[in-house]
């Protein structure tokens, strides 16, 4: 069965939660699975390595994850308006993958949380977009179609799923938001499939 990677950071949870809605749309779509996995931790000085599981969540990536996937969905929380550190470096390290062109042709899309409603949501899907641009991979968004996109007043944009958390993420997630979230899983699934189909 084709999988979708969803690879994420996720600080506080909430992008954990995005992701697992999004594996849920994606394994709507018949004959479609999803696969979770998350980065580590950065630091400015690491004196300890991280350890090779982390104590619960998504398994870290591997460069497997990436050979193996058909399509790729990047999740990240805001930081000033960019994705996080952990993620920005994971995908720093992926220039082998770039020149063999391991992704070129998959499609791909962006979730992010932010602790505030003006937090840089879109800048920082934006900013997630652009390597996967240079891998050659097929951006999907959510059209105004869905329902949801056109009435949410918490996150959801064309760009990519997201949430707005609180400042001290007091937020749960919206029904607005977890819709979104469903629909762009699915979107990439079932880009992913129709282009399976063709090949």
């Amino acid at each position: 069965m084709p999988e979708i990677l969803i690879l994420y950071y996720s600080r506080n949870g909430k992008v954990a939660q995005l992701a697992r809605l999004i594996a849920r749309g994606i394994e709507e779509v018949a004959g479609m699975g999803a696969r979770l996995r998350c980065v580590p931790p950065v630091a400015p000085v690491t004196e300890t390595a991280q350890p090779p599981v982390p104590d619960d969540g998504a398994p870290y990536v591997s460069r497997e994850d990436l050979r193996e996937c058909a399509g790729l969905v990047l999740g990240s929380p805001t930081r000033f308006g960019n994705m996080a550190a952990p993620l920005k470096h994971f995908i720093d390290s992926t220039a082998a993958e770039w020149a063999s062109g391991t992704l070129v042709g998959k499609p791909a899309a962006v979730f992010t949380s932010t602790a505030t409603m003006h937090g840089g949501q879109e800048s920082t899907l934006l900013s997630m977009m652009t390597p996967l641009l240079h891998h050659g991979m097929l951006i999907v968004g959510i059209p105004f179609t869905e329902a949801a996109l056109n009435r949410t007043t918490t996150g959801g944009t064309p760009y990519g799923a997201s949430h707005v958390a609180g400042v001290s993420g007091e937020n749960p997630l919206s029904e607005d938001e977890r819709i979104l979230a469903r629909a762009l899983g699915r979107r990439v699934a079932e880009t992913c499939a129709r282009l399976q189909a063709g090949a």
